[in-house]
């Protein structure tokens, strides 16, 4: 690498969750501001980089995306390494996919960073006459499991900037405090376990009106 690249921080974040809630969609909303109704099953692990401005620094944030189906959950240890946040994705409308959010909860916490930060999202909101999983419910469970919690839809664009800032600002939140009290950081700085790629940033979406955004 000839240059030094313009960013203060890369940053790790997953994505996880059932097959078929989203995972995919809420990726290319985010770095590409792309839907793609035939969404088809993502196979082994994907992942695409956006730069943004949190609190006046460059955050590189490398989103990986991996498929949600059993098959390919060998995968774990080395797509959670050097994660420093993550965001549970489950659907609103598919109850079934809210029931497995504990499980895969307790795997992130097996082989991530005990200080990670993680975001429920239900995904889907557009499918209000669809709810299966009620937005309370939801909000109670991130409360007692210390998670952030937010509601998106990929497809009409809501509140998924909302959801991904969010989860950046905690976690370079958490690397400010770190760095200043002296810890080492050594997960969350930028660092030889996070492959810089060249991408360019996208253009930030227009905000949306957040319909069902529930910090």
């Amino acid at each position: 690498m000839g240059t030094e690249e313009d960013y203060n921080f890369v940053f790790k974040v997953v994505l996880i969750g059932e097959s078929g809630v989203g995972k995919s969609n809420l990726l290319s909303r985010f770095t590409k501001n792309e839907f793609n109704h035939d969404s088809r099953t993502t196979i082994g692990v994907e992942f695409s980089t956006r730069t943004l401005l949190v609190d006046g620094m460059t955050i590189k944030a490398q989103i990986w995306d991996t498929a949600g189906l059993e098959r390919y959950r060998a995968i774990t240890s080395a797509y959670y390494r050097g994660a420093v946040g993550a965001l549970l994705v489950y659907d609103i409308a598919k109850h079934t996919t809210y029931e497995n959010v504990e499980r895969w909860l307790k795997e992130l916490y097996d082989h991530a960073d005990p200080h990670i930060v993680v975001m429920l999202v239900g995904n889907k909101c557009d499918l209000a006459e669809l709810r299966a999983v009620p937005t309370e419910e939801a909000q109670s469970f991130s409360e007692k499991n210390k998670l952030l919690f937010i509601e998106t839809s990929a497809l009409e664009s809501t509140n998924v900037e909302t959801a991904f800032h969010n989860v950046l600002a905690e976690i370079y939140r958490i690397v400010s405090q770190r760095q200043m009290s002296g810890r080492p950081d050594s997960d969350f700085a930028p660092s030889s376990n996070v492959v810089p790629i060249t991408v360019q940033p996208t253009n930030q979406a227009p905000k949306q009106a957040a319909c069902c955004q529930n910090m």
